[in-house]
């Protein structure tokens, strides 16, 4: 029997558009609600569920309280902040003792090609209703687990504030003191070990990308087909509309399957 396992990446009200959210991914409460229905239908034909968390404090190197600009007045929220930037003093971290750190981290950020810093506004605050996964996911993937007898996998990301963590497999910088950001093998062998990997979330532009990505470059290249992207139950997040097509496009050249729910639902055997 096909082993067929489902990969949810942060599915948390604090990415819904709806009242209270901090960061709202617009179409993400639709995106969910196809995916909670993907989850009841599939039913005992999912082997495995993993569920990504987002998880932040209030203060961390993407935060606006981290930063202030050369003038002492407060950074707001989606600010692009680069090394140079921090250099010229354009932007600078309220604790200056930082300095040295916050440098050395933006120049392997940058090197690294994927990201620059963005300054997001407080989400996914560990203990806060914005953390919790949105509710009609969460129903759907409890009637899964009383069915199966068999718990969802939860995997917290974020949780080191001098490091952003969009991938749920690593870190974009790793941290030699913290093994928490750094590649999670473990993790990508409990992947692996389905014959089929459906990938949803929020939000497609960086959550769902950074982490698609991170598995892609650690699976033996004949298994990119083994991936299957939910298209409609992912969003990018506003403003981000591009990144999030380039991402879909740039996986179907690299062979993954990008589809909708209802036709995945062909390939669940």
């Amino acid at each position: 029997m096909t082993r067929n396992h489902l990969l949810l990446i942060d599915p948390q009200n604090d990415f819904m558009d709806i009242p209270g959210a901090a960061l709202p991914v617009a179409g993400a409460a639709a995106d969910m609600a196809r995916l909670a229905g993907f989850i009841d239908a599939a039913g005992s034909r999912l082997a495995q569920l993993f569920v990504t968390l987002d998880s932040h404090h209030s203060v961390g190197i993407e935060r606006p309280g981290f930063w202030r600009q050369g003038d002492g007045a407060a950074v707001q929220p989606f600010t692009a902040i680069r090394a140079d930037d921090v250099r010229a003093a354009r932007y600078l971290p309220r604790d200056l003792a930082a300095l040295p750190r916050v440098l050395a981290y933006l120049d392997a950020l940058e090197a690294g090609g994927r990201y620059t810093l963005m300054v997001w506004p407080v989400h996914c605050e560990i203990g806060t209703w914005g953390h919790n996964v949105y509710a009609p996911v969460r129903d759907a993937y409890v009637r899964w687990e009383a069915a199966a007898l068999t718990p969802v996998r939860k995997v917290l990301k974020g949780l080191n504030p001098w490091t952003e963590n969009y991938s749920a497999l690593q870190a974009e910088v790793p941290l030699a003191d913290d093994p928490l950001t750094q590649l999670n093998t473990a993790l990508v062998a409990e992947l692996d070990a389905g014959d089929r990997i459906f990938i949803a979330g929020e939000a497609s532009s960086h959550c769902v990308r950074a982490t698609t990505e991170h598995l892609l470059g650690h699976l033996p290249l004949a298994d990119a087909g083994k991936i299957v992207l939910l298209a409609d139950c992912m969003s990018p997040v506003p403003g981000f509309e591009a990144q999030g097509q380039a991402f879909l496009q740039a996986m179907r050249e690299r062979g993954t399957v990008v589809t909708t729910a209802a036709e995945a639902l062909n390939r669940l055997a």
